[in-house]
């Protein structure tokens, strides 16, 4: 696994209307269904996977852009090396012009692993058990994820995921961790 960044998370809970009964709130990495702290990439201090290096550097765009962290959820994801087309196992890699140097945690509680289209290539677009509501079809712990690794590639490679968006797909690991202190609390 890649270690990728950091995300702070505004809205997780589970939204109404949706029909899985374990699932309790939702941890996807894409913004479909939790929306992402703000709309981060116009400010361009993501790294080569469109993510943060570090926590600090996501709480430094938002101090400077009055951007209120409060209430959000930090998030520190690692991806698979390969990406899955439908059909094959192929390789990926980060926007090379942005420099990537991504600072993993001292401590981070693994949530789940998350399925993500990234048709355009760049940045994540969607978490089909989410945003499909494929999580009635296919089993998912309390945070709308797949158990472990092998649950999601073995979803992906006989074709569970097939009426979602379109791919490629890539597996995320999902790790919640703590919001280093002091958070935000002056603009």
């Amino acid at each position: 696994m890649i270690p990728v960044g950091y995300m702070a998370k505004r809205s997780c809970s589970k939204p109404k209307g949706f029909q899985t009964a374990s699932v309790v709130n939702i941890y996807s990495v894409s913004s479909c269904v939790n929306d992402d702290f703000a709309d981060y990439i116009k400010f361009w201090k993501h790294n080569g996977y469109w993510f943060f290096d570090s926590p600090e550097i996501l709480r430094d765009v938002a101090l400077e852009n009055s951007i209120d962290l409060s209430g959000t959820t930090l998030f520190y994801y690692e991806v698979h090396e390969m990406e899955y087309d439908g059909q094959q196992w192929r390789t990926f890699a980060r926007e090379a012009s942005i420099e990537t140097s991504v600072k993993p945690p001292a401590r981070k509680m693994l949530e789940g692993f998350d399925v993500v289209t990234f048709f355009a290539g760049n940045a994540p677009e969607c978490s089909p058990l989410s945003c499909n509501g494929l999580a009635n079809e296919i089993p998912t712990n309390c945070h709308c994820l797949l158990e472990s690794f092998e649950a999601a590639e073995s979803s992906l490679n006989s074709g569970r995921f097939s009426e979602g968006e379109p791919g490629p797909y890539r597996i995320f690991a999902v790790y919640s961790v703590d919001w280093p202190r002091p958070l935000i609390t002056d603009y």
